[in-house]
């Protein structure tokens, strides 16, 4: 007798013998597996990410057995937002960059555009995010120093001077003083003979995000929610090729989020600055194909496209896009061993591409052209842009892509207002520096194969005097705009333009949150790690350093950590002080020391002034030290001015002097 079958049953037979077969080769792993030593068996290689994920050594069909197969350009969009995308037209090539005068940024950039970069991205320096002008007192240590100083329509103009904002898509870096700022940026491009439907590019525009990480909003949030909703308006309506809002889960990373928050609650700012378009008077197919947001992750493009078809059922599949600008960390870069920033920015970048984004800024201070550089190479010599979503059918990038979805669902709904995401957030970073710090994440050149290096540094002193300089001619008569915000009546934006074209500066009162913190999650994680035999632990010695100190004074070493300047990133200290604030407050407090916590390169300026302040209180004998992103270069500096280097030995030594004092 003769055996035929239809083409469907042997595919089914076939299936079965290859599932047979997978289930035997996972079981002979597993087998081999048993066979080498107990502490690294199959079950002990599995290992659980920051996010609480199960990462397994080996992934097969089966972990993607309930997920659907999709492609790129469609519905829920997983795999890109583009049919096509970089395989017709690879992504833009930034360089996240702005530093001292509005003269050298502007001659970078040019240098730059001709070697090959394709877009900018503006970096501001603190005093232009905060909404100070430079010559403030209360921004003597920032202007300049970790990005290019903005005052006026003639500082905006000088910037992008000899560079075409018809031709040039330039994304900007600004919320807080996002008013005065893009009202400068059109005033000047307009003054180039630019219309404004022929302005391209990007304003990031996240307040929400400023509010729970950051820290450079100006405005209470009412207020700030109005502005974006006039944002959305205005460029809606008169600048088509204008992307409103960049919503950005980059800097809750570089706050300490893990993924599933930074996921989480970057789609749940999405989700309420809708509600703020819809709210301003438009329907969401209006402005949401406009919405942009700045980072990249297969889960988020799911998860928003999902989101928005549930919550708002707009017409336009544009709507539903999660477009995306990338840009390789900050925080992961280490002032110790500067060169490994090199491999970190090469390898965040490739997984950028990866996943998917259009755009990538790298923000490598020291070699512009490396940056640059990185970019071309991933795209003309590694051939990512010739297959669409390559990770796409990978057992484990579709698992893991899936867990993080689900897992970022899960804890969306949670209300921004109650003030849960930040301190999630802050608890987050705890977790990780105690990692970091006991040794169970290894960062090289910081906490394992160190090496020192020096790093290259810029002085503000310059750049303030030019600031100055221009200032003496600028015009501020803003009633039109404080009128606009009080009767809520007018678009702000718009009226912001017409006060930039007559030089105005806008000056407002200021929005101060209640201050939270996160406690004992530090220790917690810390104490996880099992120290190696000899391995010092430098939480024990700290803590029988004070026990001893106690005994011998009578009471603990009291210690204010301070943050001056205008620098808001949410890690180190919260406040935004003077030196002679910070100084009042040590006296106050009756503390030991002061650490003066910089991460915006204003140590220079600011941690001197802060040991004069104290020494006009009379509170010299309080000792000061310093710590945050500070180059060796500089180190010596601080010494020379009086910053300590022995914070024990010196806090004993004074008050040995004092009580010989009497």
């Amino acid at each position: 007798m003769t055996m035929r079958t239809t083409a469907a049953s042997s595919a089914q037979v076939a299936s079965r013998i290859m599932a047979a077969r997978t289930r035997r080769s996972i079981d002979q792993r597993r087998a081999l597996s048993n066979k080498v030593p107990l502490d690294s068996n199959w079950q002990t290689l599995t290992w659980k990410t920051l996010e609480g994920i199960d990462v397994k050594p080996l992934y097969t069909k089966e972990d993607t057995a309930n997920i659907e197969k999709e492609v790129p350009g469609v519905y829920p969009f997983t795999r890109g937002p583009y049919a096509t995308m970089y395989t017709y037209r690879p992504w833009t090539i930034r360089q996240y960059a702005g530093f001292s005068t509005v003269e050298e940024s502007n001659r970078f950039y040019k240098a730059n555009l001709a070697a090959g970069q394709q877009g900018l991205s503006v970096a501001f320096d603190l005093a232009t995010h905060r909404g100070y002008d430079s010559d403030h007192p209360r921004v003597v240590g920032d202007v300049g120093m970790a990005g290019v100083a903005i005052d006026s329509v003639e500082d905006m103009k000088i910037l992008f001077d000899g560079i075409s904002l018809k031709d040039v898509s330039v994304s900007m870096t600004m919320n807080g003083a996002v008013l005065p700022i893009l009202a400068m940026y059109v005033v000047a491009a307009e003054e180039q003979g630019t219309p404004y439907d022929q302005m391209r590019g990007t304003i990031q525009n996240d307040i929400l995000k400023e509010f729970m990480v950051r820290n450079t909003f100006i405005y209470p949030p009412d207020t700030s929610m109005r502005i974006i909703g006039d944002i959305f308006a205005f460029t809606a309506q008169k600048m088509p090729k204008y992307n409103s809002i960049s919503i950005s889960g980059y800097h809750m990373q570089e706050a300490g989020a893990n993924s599933v928050l930074e996921c989480a609650f970057t789609i749940a700012d999405g989700i309420e600055y809708i509600r703020t378009g819809i709210k301003a008077g438009m329907t969401v197919d209006q402005f949401a194909p406009r919405l942009s947001f700045f980072w990249c992750m297969r889960a988020a493009r799911r998860l928003w496209a999902h989101m928005l078809k549930e919550k708002f059922d707009p017409k336009n599949p544009k709507s539903m896009m999660l477009r995306t600008h990338s840009q390789t960390s900050g925080w992961s870069l280490t002032e110790q061993d500067p060169y490994n920033n090199v491999i970190r920015t090469t390898v965040e970048a490739m997984a950028a591409t990866l996943g998917g984004t259009p755009a990538i800024g790298l923000p490598t201070k020291f070699s512009a052209r490396i940056a640059r550089n990185t970019q071309i190479i991933l795209q003309e010599e590694a051939y990512i842009p010739r297959v669409a979503d390559p990770w796409a059918g990978s057992y484990m990038m579709e698992s893991l892509t899936n867990d993080i979805y689900e897992k970022a669902k899960e804890i969306i709904h949670e209300a921004i207002a109650s003030g849960m995401p930040k301190m999630r957030i802050e608890e987050s970073a705890a977790m990780r520096q105690a990692q970091i710090d006991s040794g169970q994440i290894t960062i090289v050149g910081v906490n394992k194969y160190r090496v020192a290096e020096d790093a290259e540094g810029n002085e503000s002193g310059k750049v303030l005097k030019a600031q100055k300089r221009r200032l003496e001619s600028v015009n501020k008569c803003l009633e039109a705009i404080t009128d606009a915000t009080r009767s809520g009546e007018g678009n702000l934006l718009e009226l912001a333009i017409a006060a930039a074209r007559a030089r105005c500066t806008p000056v407002c009162g200021r929005y101060k949150p209640e201050v939270k913190l996160v406690s004992g999650t530090y220790m917690r994680e810390y104490n996880k790690a099992e120290l190696k035999p000899g391995q010092r632990d430098p939480i024990a010695e700290t803590v029988q350093m004070t026990e001893k100190f106690s005994e011998r004074w009578g009471r603990r070493p009291r210690v204010l950590i301070v943050k001056m300047g205008q620098d808001g990133h949410d890690r180190g200290a919260k406040l935004f002080q003077t030196p002679a604030e910070a100084a009042r407050q040590a006296v106050d407090a009756d503390v030991h020391v002061v650490g003066a916590s910089s991460l915006a390169a204003g140590h220079k300026t600011l941690v001197p002034q802060l040991i004069e302040e104290l020494k006009k209180l009379g509170a010299e004998d309080i000792v000061v030290i310093a710590g945050g992103v500070i180059p060796q270069q500089d180190y010596q500096y601080l010494f020379d001015n009086g910053c300590a280097a022995d914070m024990i030995t010196k806090v004993e030594a004074r008050l040995v002097q004092a009580e010989a004092r009497g």
